[in-house]
């Protein structure tokens, strides 16, 4: 069985370590873990990590967050990966920070990647694991602190979360989105 994890973010430098890039950080940290590499492909980094007999195609877009859902499309349909098989990594501002929610299908929720997969795939009944990464901002700096680095608490526990994401990560793939959400949406 093969699927898509899809880790949203933006590639240069200057987004590597941003919030905005959990995404990435996820897949770089699940790639590192398993001692595979990423190869610069069409619309993306891509890697492939196997799984208890499942084959996860590990994509992180170069189209930037903003046009996300062209390199999602393009692999969904290279791979030939039912919907149902994806799973999005995003950031979410509405969520405190470290917070994981794993959701079955929704809206974009102000979130500009999700929006763009949302236009391009014409739906949104996919999975997608929402990061919280909180919303200490003032009015303003919304952008700032979206594109900006982890604080110095943030990256103490930034880790740990990372990890139970690459746990989510391999659940989706095993035991299916519900009992995924059951298992790891915890208050």
């Amino acid at each position: 069985m093969k699927y898509l994890i899809a880790g949203l973010g933006n590639i240069g430098p200057e987004y590597k370590n941003t919030r905005h890039n959990i995404g990435f950080q996820i897949l770089d940290a699940l790639a590192e873990a398993s001692n595979i590499s990423f190869n610069d492909k069409r619309y993306g980094f891509v890697a492939e990590y196997k799984f208890k007999s499942r084959t996860f195609i590990l994509l992180k877009p170069t189209t930037y967050m903003n046009l996300s859902g062209r390199a999602v499309n393009y692999w969904l349909q290279k791979e030939n990966i039912d919907i149902k098989n994806m799973l999005v990594l995003v950031d979410d501002l509405a969520l405190p920070f470290g917070t994981l929610r794993v959701r079955a299908k929704g809206g974009a929720g102000g979130h500009n990647g999700l929006e763009n997969i949302n236009q391009v795939l014409g739906r949104n009944d996919y999975a997608r694991l929402r990061f919280g990464i909180g919303d200490e901002f003032h009015k303003g700096q919304q952008v700032n602190y979206v594109l900006g680095e982890w604080s110095r608490e943030e990256k103490k526990e930034l880790p740990f979360k990372i990890d139970d994401s690459i746990e989510i990560i391999k659940s989706f793939g095993t035991i299916g989105v519900e009992r995924t959400m059951n298992f790891h949406n915890k208050k």
